[in-house]
């Protein structure tokens, strides 16, 4: 388990440095995403879209955390 949240975390550092944006920035991303799909699912929207401000970057990891808040309030509320 260890291992999927640390290669995902990593992925995304990675994704993220590669843009030319400091790895703190992937690191605060991973943080708030908290899951390794959803850290997956942002290096993809990194890698196909690629963002050229640390603003998308923000904007797109708001949106994938309220789309998995969203539905966990679904999924509790049954």
């Amino acid at each position: 388990m260890r291992n999927e949240w640390s290669f995902a975390r990593d992925d995304l550092v990675c994704a993220i440095t590669e843009l030319g944006f400091p790895a703190e920035l992937g690191d605060a991303v991973a943080r708030h995403l908290g899951s390794p799909k959803a850290m997956d699912r942002m290096t993809r929207y990194l890698y196909y879209v690629q963002p050229e401000s640390a603003e998308l970057i923000v904007d797109e990891m708001l949106s994938i955390r309220s789309e998995i808040d969203a539905w966990r309030e679904r999924k509790n509320s049954r």
